[in-house]
């Protein structure tokens, strides 16, 4: 039943990251031609974004060491397909596949920027403004995902000012868009709003604004309905709640994305997703990989059929 809320946005963009951030996840290597239908399901349930693979070296992310030929398979997919890079020899890889969209991947945190990319923040952002000015010079949209930004496993809470730091920093880059991690799914609802409002005081505009949840303490969708409050169209979803984060190991699942849908179908919030559509193509993926999609919404609607 459609009953919609006032102060929401009339349509949000669901930005898919299952293919990259969820599938790297996995414990063995999903195979190559699965991913690719995987990707081709989820444009045809009509997710317009979905973030295909990682150029990073297979020593680190060794679930997407097939990222060459994978890309090539998708060239008649009708969706963006982001790519992360995390340095110029991925971006090199990943241009001369023809990707027009990249994503960078930084910390609000030393600590997990230690751990992460082996470097401090400010390192970290040097290695990247190469990247993004390359990027931009070809034409590409990059988008740059910040981490840590409630909660740190290593250092606790992050001050909200910090994170407004490197926020900052990413968009003075010449990043297009910003993703707001809560990594480790600490955040609480107020918690959004105090950072988003505090970006929002620094000349960080909302519609450059993404926000990306985890759902450790069963806050994602709360948390994701204070962002919209705020005015945030674009928010981080995993088909099926696949992911986590490798290098965070407090870190639980992605928001799912039948969980999202089924929240903004009810507030009556476009996203151009078939949910029936999707939910079948999660039940298909969590056959591949041997194990139930963890997304309350696949198993209550594969459960009902």
């Amino acid at each position: 039943m459609t009953v919609p809320a006032a102060g929401l946005p009339a349509r949000v963009r669901i930005h898919e990251v299952g293919a990259r951030d969820g599938l790297q996840n996995e414990k063995t290597a999903v195979p190559t031609a699965v991913k690719a239908e995987f990707v081709h399901r989820l444009a045809a349930a009509g997710l317009t974004t979905i973030e295909a693979t990682s150029f990073v070296h297979p020593k680190w992310v060794p679930q997407l060491a097939d990222a060459e030929e994978l890309f090539p398979l998708l060239a008649d997919v009708k969706a963006a397909l982001p790519v992360l890079v995390p340095n110029e020899r991925g971006l090199d890889r990943a241009l001369a596949l023809g990707a027009t969209r990249i994503a960078v991947f930084g910390s609000a945190t030393e600590t997990f920027a230690s751990r992460n990319l082996n470097r401090t923040v400010a390192e970290s952002l040097a290695m990247f403004e190469p990247v993004v000015a390359r990027a931009k010079e070809h034409g590409a949209h990059v988008r740059g995902y910040l981490s840590m930004c409630f909660g740190d496993p290593w250092e606790g809470p992050v001050p909200v000012h910090q994170v407004v730091g490197v926020a900052k920093a990413l968009l003075d880059l010449g990043c297009d868009e910003l993703s707001l991690g809560d990594t480790i799914g600490v955040a609480t609802p107020g918690h959004v709003q105090a950072l988003l409002r505090a970006l929002n005081e620094e000349g960080v505009a909302t519609h450059r604004i993404g926000v990306h949840f985890h759902d450790t303490y069963g806050q994602a969708l709360s948390n994701t309905l204070a962002a919209l409050q705020h005015g945030v169209t674009t928010v981080d979803a995993s088909a099926g709640g696949l992911g986590g984060c490798p290098y965070a190991k407090s870190a639980t699942g992605n928001l799912a994305t039948e969980d999202l849908v089924w929240m903004l179908d009810g507030l009556g919030v476009e996203t151009g997703v078939d949910l029936a559509a999707l939910t079948a193509t999660s039940v298909w993926m969590a056959e591949q990989l041997g194990r139930p999609s963890p997304s309350r919404t696949v198993r209550a609607l594969s459960h009902k059929e």
